[in-house]
């Protein structure tokens, strides 16, 4: 490949990455949603809406420390998105759901991704999603923590 063609896919990803990060945060963090920030949302998909997710669970979704989520929870729960609750098996394992108001920011935010994600395959054909797919697994890869490559 030559080194122009690299040198303008370094370019693109760059952008890319600039361009989500601040589209994503117009479009998600809307007036109804001002008392949060980006990360709060990603918090609050990581926590889902299907059974209730311990801590340490959504901690690794988010690759960080349950001590960091912790902080994180403590205002997320204060502002009404999500509710905590002790396991009655084991008193030191927390399990963390969704508020209605927090289901309904999950939805807001997945909606984005919904459109991002329609916008991009629009004009792809089956094969050249499969090429999309694996050039994205490969990039993931790469972006993972060295010792989630070594484990590979």
């Amino acid at each position: 490949m030559a080194q122009t063609t690299k040198r303008s896919i370094n370019e693109l990803l760059v952008n890319l990455f600039n361009h989500v990060m601040d589209l994503e945060a117009k479009a998600v963090i809307t007036e109804e949603y001002s008392d949060i920030t980006n990360n709060d949302m990603h918090i609050i998909e990581a926590v889902g809406v299907d059974e209730p997710r311990n801590m340490s669970v959504i901690a690794h979704r988010l690759s960080v420390t349950v001590g960091t989520l912790t902080t994180n929870m403590n205002g997320l729960e204060k502002k009404g998105y999500i509710r905590r609750e002790r396991s009655l098996k084991d008193k030191r394992v927390v399990y963390v759901t969704l508020t209605e108001k927090g289901r309904k920011a999950f939805f807001h935010h997945r909606d984005f991704h919904k459109k991002m994600i329609k916008a991009i395959v629009k004009d792809l054909s089956g094969e050249e999603m499969e090429i999309l797919y694996r050039c994205l697994v490969n990039l993931d890869r790469f972006l993972e923590p060295d010792s989630k490559k070594e484990e590979s």
